[in-house]
């Protein structure tokens, strides 16, 4: 409509039946659109949502061993540990040391390059085994 002075441009928004919307305020002259306000933050609330809706996301789990960890309860972790990884979900697997056990720190290490190694098909390591207090951990990503 060009530039017009602000009560004409008020007039022509009432007798349309919209609203004078200011875009930018910071212009020489400021710059308005006449447009339905309630329709326009309605459009932009469910592109909003449309975006929340795609966006995917990762989430940490993870799973407690120990190191005296038998072999089949360790496949039964390996198998939920699979589940989390086609989720898309990063793994964190800590083997916890009670008591005396702090003294097989090379025995979790063990199981841990263990797990690496049968999730390796559909894993890989993202943070390679680390010690800190009583407990070791390693986090596992989707490949």
């Amino acid at each position: 409509m060009g530039i017009l002075p602000f009560q004409s441009a008020l007039d022509k928004a009432e007798e349309l039946g919209l609203d004078l919307v200011e875009v930018s305020p910071s212009a020489k002259p400021p710059v308005c659109k006449i447009m339905d306000y309630g329709r326009y933050k309605y459009q932009l609330d469910k592109k909003q949502q449309e975006a929340r809706k795609k966006q995917s996301s990762i989430q940490l789990k993870e799973i407690k061993l120990r190191p005296k960890t038998d072999t089949h309860d360790l496949e039964i972790k390996l198998g939920h540990l699979k589940k989390f990884i086609e989720k898309k979900n990063k793994v964190k697997v800590t083997v916890m040391f009670r008591g005396r056990e702090i003294t097989m720190t090379d025995r979790g290490r063990e199981v841990l390059q263990a797990v690496a190694e049968k999730a390796g098909e559909f894993a890989s390591i993202e943070q390679h085994p680390k010690m800190e207090g009583r407990t070791m951990t390693m986090v596992l990503g989707p490949k």
